[in-house]
């Protein structure tokens, strides 16, 4: 990342941004041509296990108890706002498909999504490029009605995309531009 953009992204995450679900990020999403990107709920500990595999959820680290709540309470609140994303995108680790599953019912496995620790730098810069452009195409297309969609992911890939850490469940609403800049607009954290 260039300095000027450190710096753009940097001037963006000090702007004041709503830090809980609140009506005014509802109306943002209503409006549409955004992204609510969230930071799978609960799954305690750090990392996989050694030898994990995507297709096999009981070599993973997955939700727990909490995790799951976490994750339907996330659905209640878009419920509760009449909001439905267009698309809901999941990374194919089980804690983030389980984590959509619980809030929007569905989950479309994007390897893009997935965790940079599981892949090559080469593969993480074409995930990122993927992901940026995924954003700006929904910006531009905003739909009628409005159109927004839903990914769930993990801390590195949201660090990574816009240089914030996020808590577990926490989601950030993202618009994205044709040259590539990510503006952080909001941020979703649902008791």
């Amino acid at each position: 990342m260039t300095l000027q953009r450190r710096h753009l992204l940097t001037a963006a995450l000090a702007a004041p941004l709503p830090t809980r679900a609140d009506d005014a990020l509802a109306a943002r999403l209503r409006t549409g041509g955004v992204v609510v990107a969230f930071r799978h709920a609960l799954a305690p500990g750090t990392f996989d296990p050694p030898g994990f595999q995507l297709g096999d959820c009981g070599t993973q680290r997955n939700l727990n108890d909490e995790g799951r709540a976490q994750a339907r309470r996330i659905g209640a609140w878009f419920s509760g706002h009449g909001l439905v994303p267009a698309r809901v995108r999941s990374s194919p680790w089980c804690r983030c498909i389980d984590t959509a599953q619980g809030a929007f019912g569905r989950a479309e496995p994007w390897p893009a999504l997935g965790s940079p620790r599981a892949g090559t730098e080469s593969t993480n810069a074409q995930s990122l490029a993927a992901l940026r452009q995924a954003l700006a195409d929904v910006a531009r297309h905003p739909g009628r009605p409005a159109r927004f969609e839903a990914w769930v992911t993990h801390m590195f890939v949201l660090n990574d995309l816009v240089g914030a850490g996020t808590a577990s469940g926490e989601g950030l609403v993202l618009q994205g531009s044709p040259d590539g800049r990510v503006v952080v607009l909001g941020r979703i954290v649902i008791p």
